[in-house]
């Protein structure tokens, strides 16, 4: 459990802020190779797509429901045959108390997904490597430049309104 105490919170009679990993769990995997066995033997680089998606929920007072969806979908060099398509859905249960309400977005879209990347991009590559290819490493995130991405588009959204 991380506990952060700060003097002036205590004098004040306020309580600490509690950011605590509850659980970290698989909620969907799904692994597609449908032109198997062939799909083995192509020849040149193949054409990744990556999606990545985050969604938070609260599920109680203090417990939020964190999940980072990926789908990776691998194309011959050609880009016609589909060679792999793996999706995962990993989630982690966090309690999260006394954080001030206007800091709440930032800890449950940067922190979190920080926290439950590791986990879903070793699943990834296990599961590829366990369909019979290569594993497949996916490169690091900066969850903070994506957060501060969505932030902007949210407001010129709102401006356009």
């Amino acid at each position: 459990m991380s506990e952060v105490q700060n003097p002036q919170d205590a004098a004040a009679g306020q309580e600490p802020p509690v950011f605590h990993v509850a659980k970290l769990y698989l909620k969907d995997l799904s692994f597609e190779s449908p032109n198997a066995p062939d799909a083995f033997g192509e020849t040149g680089e193949p054409k990744a797509e990556f999606n990545l998606d985050t969604k938070a929920a609260r599920k109680s007072d203090d417990h939020y429901e964190v999940t980072l969806q990926v789908t990776v979908t691998v194309k011959d060099a050609s880009g016609e045959k589909t060679m792999f398509l793996a999706e995962v859905v990993y989630a982690g249960l966090f309690l999260i108390k006394n954080i001030p309400e206007q800091h709440l977005p930032m800890v449950l879209g940067i922190e979190c997904p920080n926290i439950l990347f590791p986990y879903l991009r070793q699943l990834v590559s296990s599961v590829v490597q366990d369909g019979g290819f290569k594993p497949m490493v996916l490169d690091p995130i900066n969850f903070a430049a994506l957060f501060q991405q969505a932030q902007q588009q949210q407001a010129a959204q709102q401006a356009a309104n």
